[in-house]
């Protein structure tokens, strides 16, 4: 009996051993990689996004697409809507933007452009879109600058929101949030897109 014991007792103590190893070579791993991943993270804090992700919608019979739908309140109390509008349709139909309202107050466009097949609008505060990566012309997206009377609107809470296009209207509830800097080592949404993580 004793006999077993001892023979035992050096297993155990090597099973011990073996389990902190591994423990102590997870961690060394870990620490690691995180310092890989800080050594090669992009840096692109001048960027604004929405803290959270945006609302999304269809029209009724799936022409157009409107993503990323926030409403953003910005420091001095100004307010704007974020989105991207997109052309999704099959007959190839080149379709407007004719307006946009926030819990019944209109929302202005700088630069309203049609939007053609495959094409997409994207929309912001003026300072969102300036520090905003432009997209080529090639790419087909087109940029405008957004405003909106806010009416004491609350972060965190939800606001109705109609899209009204000439093929018919768009009709959801969009948070409302402010933009904060794009975290170091993440990309910048595209059009469509949800936030992406760079991985190392």
């Amino acid at each position: 009996m004793i006999t077993e014991l001892m023979e035992d007792a050096p297993v155990k103590s090597l099973k011990s051993a073996a389990r902190r190893g591994g423990i102590v070579s997870a961690a060394a791993l870990s620490a690691l990689a995180l310092a890989s991943c800080s050594a090669g993270q992009v840096t692109q804090t001048s960027s604004q996004v929405a803290a959270v992700d945006g609302a999304r919608a269809d029209s009724e019979d799936g022409a157009i697409a409107v993503r990323d739908v926030t409403v953003i309140v910005g420091e001095e109390g100004d307010a704007a809507l974020k989105f991207t509008a997109i052309n999704q349709d099959d007959a190839v139909q080149t379709h407007t933007l004719e307006s946009i309202e926030v819990d019944g107050t209109e929302v202005q466009l700088d630069n309203n452009v049609p939007l053609e097949h495959e094409c997409s609008l994207v929309g912001a505060s003026q300072p969102v879109i300036e520090d905003m990566p432009q997209a080529e012309e090639v790419d087909c997206i087109s940029y405008t600058a957004t405003s909106l009377p806010n009416d004491d609107f609350a972060v965190g809470g939800n606001l109705p929101v109609v899209f009204t296009f000439d093929s018919g209207t768009i009709e959801l509830d969009a948070t409302v949030d402010f933009p904060t800097p794009l975290d170091a080592g993440e990309l910048t949404r595209g059009p469509g897109e949800g936030r992406v993580t760079e991985e190392h």
